[in-house]
């Protein structure tokens, strides 16, 4: 196991005077923890040298409180340390001027999933604009992107296409962390706030969460494992479909099924494309919330057998289209909303284009399809050089 100190733990041992004599905010969730699984905000509240005035929660809260997609708590004081807290998940997702009247820095300390469509890296960047806008500092805590930072998978989300879970043109497998992120944006896509991030130590870019002596805890209530994060960026594409991405299950995003379809069907079509690293075994289940709630699907289990060669993006594609070929007649995209966009086709909003779908749906072939990918995954690999961190 690869021990690593956290940005969080290098903040409060190392650099403290970031924030000594400043009126502090921070962003964060139940991941926001130390070794110890001590929190941010109560470590925070609790050092003499840190006057904490406030606290921002992303989607599902403070504490994780709540569900997928449910708008949230408005201001109140947090039982556990007092002061004001905030949602940015709901009718407020960038924090307003009197949200950060009593802040001088604010923190962003929250573990991101390594995937393009979720919205921790998007309420960071509209922190990150609100900082711009309102004289503050903004302060990113980096901590490890949970499947790596090597690899980088699938198409660039196109400008007109843009939505809080896909703010800025990157590929869906991104490979960096929330740091190197922060950077990106700030510089690349123009948010230019005063910002300063705080790396980790270490930490090797080649490692998946569970190689670290890191804290898991669940990002989100229906992502609840490392194995999860890993399918996450193919299988989060079945949200803007009406196949079940296995939610109201034990494994969601593990599983996939429909009540029309047969799981060896479903299985034998997936693994006769020799996919790498994957195999799929048929697998029914029983939803108990979400889609098909109480109706059998029928599908499989992703088997990842080798996460460096798995390419989770093009596999996600495969198992849609998988039942788009078989199932022409059951098969169905979800209608709006999705994220708070009433207008547009959800899967489009996840795809961050149209192309995808059309694809899709006009029959071409996979390779074709992850083909149109590699111009733009070779030039994010090069654009993103420019702010990774070195001694990762």
């Amino acid at each position: 196991m690869n021990k690593i100190k956290l940005g969080l733990e290098v903040l409060l041992t190392e650099k403290l005077e970031l924030l000594r004599g400043a009126r502090v905010g921070l962003i964060c969730n139940p991941t926001s923890v130390n070794h110890q699984y001590q929190h941010a905000a109560d470590l925070f509240r609790a050092h003499p040298d840190i006057n904490l005035t406030t606290l921002f929660g992303p989607q599902h809260g403070i504490r994780g409180e709540t569900q997928d997609n449910m708008i949230e708590w408005q201001g109140f004081r947090d039982r556990r340390t007092g002061v004001m807290a905030h949602s940015l998940y709901g009718t407020t997702r960038k924090p307003t001027e009197e949200m950060l009247r009593d802040v001088d820095v604010l923190v962003f300390d929250v573990q991101d999933v390594g995937t393009r469509v979720y919205t921790f890296i998007y309420t960071m960047a509209l922190a990150m604009q609100a900082c711009r806008e309102f004289g503050k500092k903004m302060i990113v805590l980096d901590r490890p992107n949970p499947i790596g930072g090597t690899q980088i998978e699938g198409n660039i989300l196109e400008r007109e296409h843009e939505s809080f879970v896909g703010m800025f043109p990157i590929p869906m497998r991104h490979g960096m962390t929330v740091a190197e992120l922060a950077q990106l944006f700030n510089r690349e896509f123009g948010i230019d706030c005063e910002l300063e991030v705080v790396p980790m130590q270490g930490y090797s870019r080649t490692w998946f969460y569970d190689e670290t002596d890191g804290p898991w805890i669940i990002p989100s209530p229906n992502l609840p494992t490392v194995e999860g994060c890993v399918v996450y960026p193919g299988t989060v594409f079945l949200e803007g479909t009406l196949i079940s991405e296995g939610r109201g299950t034990t494994r969601p995003f593990e599983l996939v099924g429909a009540p029309y379809a047969d799981a060896y069907d479903i299985a034998r079509y997936l693994n006769d494309l020799q996919l790498p690293g994957v195999h799929f075994r048929p697998h029914s289940f029983l939803p108990t919330f979400q889609k098909h709630v109480g109706q059998i699907c029928h599908g499989v289990q992703i088997h990842v057998l080798s996460r460096v060669t798995f390419k989770p993006v093009l596999t996600g594609i495969a198992i849609i289209k998988a039942y788009h070929d078989l199932y022409p007649d059951d098969f169905g995209w979800k209608e709006p909303p999705y994220e708070y966009e009433f207008d547009r086709n959800p899967f489009d909003v996840i795809a961050g284009t149209l192309r995808l779908r059309e694809q899709i749906t006009d029959g071409v072939p996979m390779s074709e399809i992850a083909a149109d990918w590699s111009t733009g995954e070779q030039q994010f690999k090069e654009q993103r050089q420019d702010y990774l961190l070195a001694n990762y």
